[in-house]
This record gives structure tokens, C-alpha cells and sequence, in this order.
């Protein structure tokens, strides 16, 4: 009765071939449960199982049957709902994912190291909030040269806006958004583009308003705490059911939504001492998947422990994560760029750290650090470079700041294009975050829709803390308002201005020539050599693959600079100069092939050699 199987749901409410409604619930308190049809007015009796589980078999049940769950006569929505079209407090919907008529049987998902990855939010990437309007603009993203776009978490929330971290039904489909059917007519949509998908998952907590997964079993701990409250009890007392309820949930989204790929939010919150770590145990399931399927999914982590054996494969002791982000390259980066060394910046020294990044992914590779005081890291020899993901910015780091300023804000114009070949042209998995490829100038703010007062108050409260180590000055915007919402949304208009026109002309070339040259999408990060110099802030990167070789030359200073370096003793060819007219830039560069470069202020080359 519960043993889980990869190749169906077997939590809530699904069909068996027959046609027949099976409903299994874990409740191991519980004196007695039942389903309450609402429409129908009508009570179904669950008989008891083993391990705290509650089923029955029943024709009673049909799609799109409105319920609750009755613990002990009291009402609940399903903790595996997967639809809630009147919000977090109404009933479940019965939906089967089996009804979708997919189309995209010939779909092969993308070999990982040819993602160029586009971080998006529902509901403000377009006007409309929804799946909907994701599928109009996918054209666009074909134009721009995308190859997999993540979409930050769907898990229905309280209310209609939300960054989606505060989801309280992991298996529902946010209703606003367009629920468990517009994500499969999305993800359907997608794979027709030759687009992917990967989906944002929380599993380190649940959100604060609506999360009813406490009435029904110890879903929780006390014997850790996190930045959210009490963890999620996935090694102390009943365990077994929630490792498994976060299981099926993952399979659920590869399987029945056709999801390329997950990112799971903050792994290193995820506490488990288990002799078998629970993300080692999803990879070996997603493996299972994989093998009946014979669909290819990857398994991505957010993590700020430097700490390898996330990304080790299983057969050397790791917990086999397919990649990870790394924001210690972006620290670095923007430190480079000028950001200012506070908060978590102020472990990063700029050009030296980012160079450190480049070769080896992350800064911190055992050496000590004086932001967490302690040694911190450990080295990654032999990591494939496609196991991380770099990026300028992504959605915590502009909304995290108190106005949510994107780049396009805090540097100059040819500063963004440095910044954008510094991610596109490296060894790694390149993810824009939406709007920067044309810098878009509206900023993404925090916001909820909590529907308690204390709730929304106490939001406020926690976000001015944060925002101490980063800024003592400027109107907070409040989380809370609609307008907070609004003033998020994608201002698609200024496209059509000149400027932001040509960057995105520019971010279409850059991601061009890495599809094109080997020796940018496909070297290995042993086929690397660096010219560092600091005082001017010019970097030079040389890269190869086979007889193809690539020289990328950075200026981050906003002065001219002349360099001489070994790295240039080959025949180069100049392929792109980013302050080329042409890319509204005022530095035409003749090119001549000498041992010297005079580069322009806050500039970047590319060369070639065959």
C-alpha cells in the first residue's frame, strides 16, 4: 500500500486504468478520515493502513469533483492537491494529468551543457500572469537564441502575487497562473519552440500562509532550524512518509508535466543526516524515471556550501545533482563591475576572485573566509564545467536588493555588455534572468498578497532587517501593495528605443557565437589560460577545443587601456568589439595583430584562431 512507484502518483486523488478513483492520504494521528464531496454533498469513509495511511477505492470520485479532506471531523484541503481554484483556504479540485493530449512525442530533451538558460516569473514576464502569455512570447525567446527557460516556483500561494518561494501546496498548480493545465499546455508549447523547461521547486520549507501540512503528520522538526522556522523532517520520527511526499512530488512534475529539468531551491536547508541523504535518493529515483521513460531529466541545486559532494556523481559518494548555481561568481563579477563590498560582497576582492571563478567555478576552494570567519569550500578538480550555472544577476539578487534595481541601473551601458560576455562566453551554464537581455529598467521587487494583517506586517518588518548590510536610505517599498506587483512587470515597450534595441541585438550575437564556437560551448575548463592584470582591470581569457581557439579580453576599468601579453602571440582575428559602433559604441577598434591591445573603457573583444 506504500511503496512508492515512479511511474505514477499514488498520493491524493488519482485513477486507476479502470476509471476508478483511489485516494491515499497520510494522517498518522488521525482518528478517523473521509472525503467530503462539496458539490455533491457527500461523505467517503477512508479505511486505515499501515504507516499512517488512509485509503479507499471509490467510481464516486470524477474530475472536476470540488473537496476536502475531514480529519476527525474537521476540514481541510488535500496536501497533494494539484489544483485549488479558490485559493489556499478553498477546496481541492480532482484533475488528472493523464488527460493531457500531449504533442510532443518526438521532443528529445537538450544535451545539459547546451542549456543557455532564461530566468523567468509568470506573473510578471508579460502583461497577462499567466502561462498564456509565457506561450506568446516564445517566438521571442527563439529570436534571442534561448535553449531552456526556468520558471521560478508554481506552487499554488496565498493570494494572487508572490515570488512563488511561499508556495503551501507543493502538487497545485497556482490557480492565477493557469493552473495544472495551462503548466502542461506551457511545457507542450515549449518543447514545440525546441525549448526546455525547468521548473523551480521549494523543499527546504513551505510558506507561512495556508500550509495545513502540520494538521495531517510531523511534516516538521524542531531538531533544526532554518532562515524559514522549522525544517522539514526529512531524518527525526515519521520521515519516511514526508522523504516520500517530496518524491512523489519531483517525479510528479517530471513525469506528468513533462519538466526537462528541477531546480531546487536552497539545498543546503534541506536537512538530512540520513544514512542515505534525501537528495541522494531522489536522484536515484529520477534514474528510475529515466529508465522507463526514456526521457532525459537533470536535477539543479541552489547551494552556498562550496561543498562538492552535491555534485559528485552517486558511485563516488555524492548526492549526483546534475548542476549547481554558483553565486560566488556573480559576486565576484559584480564586485569587478563595482558593486560595493557589502553584505555577502564583502568577501570578494573583484578581477582576482573573478578570474579564481572562471578557472575553477568557485572562489572559495578551501582557503579562509572572512565573511563566514572560517575555512570554507573545497576544490572542484575534474567537475565538468556544464555542472555550473553563472549568471549577472537572477532574481534573488536584484529583488533582494530594498528597490530592486536590475543592472541595467546600476552600471552604464557598456558595462552591461562586459557583464553579458562575461557569463555567455565562459565555461559554464549561462542563465539570464528576463529583461536583461534588452535592459529592461523596471525593477523586480519583493511582493506578496497575504491575506492576515500580522502576516503582511511582520513580512515588512523582516524585509527593512535585511536590508541593513546593503542599504541605509530610500523609500522601502511595501511587499504588500499591488503596485509593488506592478511596478515588477517587464516594460516591454522600450524594446522599440534604440539602445535597448541594440543589446538585444548584441545578446542574440553573443549567444550566437557560443552555439557556433566550440571553444566557448564546448571546452573543457583544463583548456583555459588567464592574463590577469589587476591595476587596469583587464582580463584575458584563452580557450580552446580541438584546433579551434578563442582569446575573450575584458576591460573592466573605465579607462584606456593598453595591454602586452603572451596570449596574444598567435594570428588573432577580431570576431567582436563591444564598443563598436555598430553596437551603438564609440571605439571602432582597427584591429591590427601586434603583442599589444589598446582596449577601450569597459570594453570586451572577442578574437579567433584556427
Amino acid at each position: 500500500m506504500t511503496t512508492l512507484r515512479v511511474n505514477r502518483k499514488s498520493l491524493g486523488v488519482n485513477f486507476s486504468a479502470r476509471g476508478e478513483a483511489e485516494v491515499l492520504v497520510w494522517a498518522p494521528e488521525a482518528k478517523t478520515v473521509n472525503v467530503w464531496l462539496v458539490d455533491k454533498k457527500k461523505q467517503l469513509k477512508l479505511i486505515a493502513r499501515d504507516d499512517g495511511y488512509w485509503s479507499c477505492i471509490t467510481p464516486a470520485i470524477v474530475l472536476g469533483d470540488s473537496y476536502y479532506l475531514e480529519l476527525n471531523g474537521e476540514q481541510f484541503p488535500d496536501p497533494a492537491s494539484l489544483h485549488q481554484p479558490q485559493g489556499v483556504s478553498g477546496p481541492s479540485e480532482v484533475f488528472n494529468p493523464g488527460a493531457f493530449h500531449w504533442t510532443d512525442h518526438e521532443w528529445i530533451n537538450l544535451p545539459q551543457r547546451d542549456y543557455i538558460i532564461y530566468e523567468l516569473h509568470t506573473g510578471t514576464f508579460s502583461a497577462a500572469g499567466t502561462f498564456e502569455g509565457i506561450i506568446e512570447k516564445l517566438p521571442y525567446l527563439n529570436d534571442l537564441g534561448i535553449t531552456a527557460i526556468e520558471i521560478m516556483p508554481v506552487a499554488q500561494f496565498s493570494g494572487t502575487r508572490n515570488w512563488g518561494y511561499d508556495g503551501v501546496f507543493p502538487f497545485a498548480v497556482q490557480h492565477s497562473y493557469g493552473g495544472p493545465l495551462g503548466l502542461q499546455k506551457l511545457v507542450d508549447a515549449c518543447h514545440a519552440h525546441g525549448i526546455a523547461v525547468i521548473l523551480d521547486v521549494v523543499y527546504n520549507h513551505l510558506g507561512p500562509e495556508g500550509n495545513i501540512l502540520p494538521a495531517f503528520g510531523p511534516y516538521f522538526t524542531d531538531k533544526y532550524k532554518t532562515p524559514w522556522g522549522q525544517a522539514v523532517n526529512f531524518d527525526d520520527a515519521h520521515c519516511d512518509a514526508v522523504r516520500r511526499y517530496f518524491l512523489e512530488n519531483a517525479l510528479m512534475w517530471l513525469r506528468d508535466f513533462h519538466i526537462d529539468a528541477l531546480r531546487l531551491d536552497a539545498v543546503h536547508a534541506i536537512k538530512d543526516f540520513s544514512p542515505k541523504h534525501w537528495l541522494r535518493e531522489l536522484r536515484e529515483r529520477v534514474d528510475e524515471l529515466m529508465q522507463e521513460t526514456n526521457r532525459m531529466h537533470y536535477l539543479m541545486v541552489e547551494c552556498d556550501l562550496n561543498d562538492r559532494k552535491f555534485i559528485d556523481p552517486v558511485d563516488a559518494h555524492g548526492y549526483g545533482m546534475h548542476a549547481q548555481w554558483v553565486d560566488e561568481f556573480h559576486h565576484a563579477l559584480r564586485v569587478t563591475a563595482g558593486q560595493p563590498k557589502t553584505g555577502y560582497y564583502e568577501d570578494f576582492n573583484g578581477l582576482l576572485h573573478l578570474a579564481k571563478s572562471w578557472q575553477d567555478g568557485y572562489v572559495y576552494t578551501g582557503q579562509y573566509s572572512p565573511h563566514r570567519s572560517k575555512t570554507f569550500g573545497t576544490d572542484t578538480a575534474m567537475i565538468e564545467p556544464f555542472r555550473f550555472v553563472v549568471f549577472s544577476q537572477n532574481h534573488d539578487h536584484v529583488g533582494n536588493r530594498m528597490l530592486g534595481e536590475r543592472t541595467s541601473v546600476l552600471v552604464n551601458f557598456e558595462m552591461q555588455k562586459v557583464l553579458a560576455a562575461a557569463v555567455l562566453t565562459s565555461s559554464f551554464l549561462p542563465l539570464l534572468f528576463m529583461g536583461e537581455e534588452y535592459g529592461e529598467t523596471n525593477p523586480f521587487l519583493y511582493f506578496v498578497s497575504h491575506e492576515g494583517k500580522e502576516l503582511a506586517e511582520a513580512v515588512r518588518e523582516g524585509r527593512k532587517r535585511e536590508f541593513k548590510a546593503f542599504h541605509i536610505e530610500g523609500e522601502f517599498p511595501d511587499p504588500q501593495r499591488e503596485e509593488t506587483f506592478r511596478q515588477s512587470k517587464l516594460g516591454w515597450s522600450i524594446l522599440r528605443k534604440e539602445e535597448h534595441a541594440t543589446l538585444f541585438r548584441y545578446y542574440q550575437q553573443l549567444i550566437a557565437l557560443r552555439k557556433k564556437l566550440n571553444a566557448i560551448g564546448r571546452a573543457d575548463r583544463e583548456n583555459l589560460k588567464l592574463d590577469v592584470f589587476e591595476s587596469q582591470q583587464v582580463m584575458l581569457v584563452h580557450r580552446w577545443h580541438a584546433e579551434e581557439h578563442v582569446l575573450c579580453v575584458f576591460n573592466f576599468s573605465n579607462q584606456l587601456q593598453t595591454v602586452s601579453s603572451a596570449l596574444l602571440d598567435k594570428p588573432w582575428k577580431l570576431v567582436l568589439n563591444s564598443a563598436a559602433s555598430e553596437w551603438c559604441g564609440v571605439n571602432d577598434l582597427d584591429f591590427n595583430q601586434t603583442n599589444r591591445l589598446v582596449l577601450a573603457p569597459e570594453s570586451f573583444l572577442l578574437l579567433t584562431h584556427v
